[in-house]
């Protein structure tokens, strides 16, 4: 089964939680954005990443704006579940902007980065990486990827939210052109559930538009006893 999280930025506790020991190899957990245990390759992280490594169940994660990306596009792109992810570790896959993949039966499109909130703070101590935005090729490649699929598709998994379900959330929040990019696929492809990790909140848009954080949720929300 599929579960989706929000932002972990290296975290380890999102990961300790009781219930997570009930997964399984057939389990794959989702993490919206700002995974961040990818960063300084430090021995802590390291005993983290250890940690992730001996879990039974699958980690997939979009990239965030808070992420290493040197360090992260040094791992090997290989095929997954249909299309291109990094691997991480054997139970360990950075999805791609713009793919769509395969998993559990189910088609899910997939969209990192956006722009950091705190720009200009991260600009200032050298820790901000413009691959964080992303470019006129990727928005192309994403394009013409779910055109490839009649603009149809069943979960959405991005970082930042489309221009309308941000506003729904901060109502007289400014919008980003990852978000008005967003927004144009929201209103040109036909999806049953979109999740967006940026805003930092567990909030229900609408029934098919999820702001997640904290929270573990089946994608399909049909097992409630399994909603945590």
């Amino acid at each position: 089964m599929i579960y989706v999280t929000g932002d972990t930025h290296g975290d380890i506790s999102r990961f300790k939680k009781r219930e997570l020991k009930k997964f399984t190899k057939d389990d794959y957990l989702i993490i919206c954005g700002d995974f961040g245990f990818l960063w300084d390759e430090s021995s802590e992280e390291q005993e983290k990443i250890d940690f992730l490594k001996s879990q039974k169940y699958t980690i997939l994660f979009v990239d965030g704006t808070h992420e290493n990306f040197d360090l992260l596009e040094s791992y090997p792109s290989v095929d997954f579940c249909q299309g291109k992810a990094r691997k991480i570790a054997k139970n360990i896959y950075h999805l791609q902007r713009g793919e769509i993949y395969n998993i559990d039966g189910k088609f899910i499109f997939t969209f990192g980065g956006g722009v950091s909130s705190d720009l200009g703070q991260l600009m200032d101590s050298g820790a901000w990486y413009e691959r964080e935005l992303p470019t006129e090729e990727e928005m192309i490649y994403a394009v013409n990827k779910l055109k490839s699929f009649n603009c149809e598709v069943d979960y959405i998994i991005t970082h930042e939210a489309s221009a309308t379900y941000k506003h729904k959330i901060w109502h007289n929040c400014t919008t980003n052109p990852v978000n008005d990019f967003l927004e144009q696929m929201n209103m040109e492809v036909r999806y049953d559930k979109w999740f967006f990790g940026n805003l930092h909140v567990d909030f229900v848009v609408s029934d098919n538009a999820f702001a997640v954080f904290e929270e573990i949720i089946p994608i399909d929300g049909t097992r409630k006893s399994r909603q945590f």
